[in-house]
């Protein structure tokens, strides 16, 4: 059983840096991207990618709830939380490229400078979780 919750931390872990690694990513795509259809192309590889991480991440905590029978502690309750705002803040990035008319610049522009938002807050958030569990 220890052995379990051990590898349930490691991976828990290294699917929090490679989500964390993955949001910056996609900002940097975003930024460089000056047309939608190149966009689009690699968001469609990327964010189903995102997505199952962050499944992974939860999964991982969910296991290892289970292995050590762990109460709802605060921070618990939090990375749930956090949890389902990383979901609803991917789901409305994708959505939000989803509406967007590739044949108005203007309307890409927007799609840009609302995904920044909704990353920059994926971004710190997951930072400021991760920092929080560290100390």
């Amino acid at each position: 059983m220890n052995e379990m919750y051990a590898l349930s931390i490691v991976i828990h872990n290294a699917g929090v840096v490679i989500l964390v690694g993955m949001i910056a990513v996609n900002m940097l795509l975003l930024l460089r991207a000056v047309e939608i259809r190149p966009y689009v192309k690699r968001m469609r590889v990327l964010m189903p990618v995102s997505a199952s991480m962050i499944a992974v991440i939860i999964f991982t905590g969910m296991v290892m709830m289970a292995a050590k029978r762990l109460d709802f502690s605060v921070e618990n309750i939090v990375m749930i939380l956090f949890s389902i705002l990383l979901i609803v803040l991917e789901a409305k990035r994708y959505k939000g490229l989803k509406r967007t008319d590739p044949t108005a610049p203007e309307g890409f522009a927007e799609y840009k400078r609302k995904a920044m938002k909704l990353m920059g807050i994926a971004l710190g958030g997951s930072l400021l979780i991760a920092g929080w569990m560290l100390a």
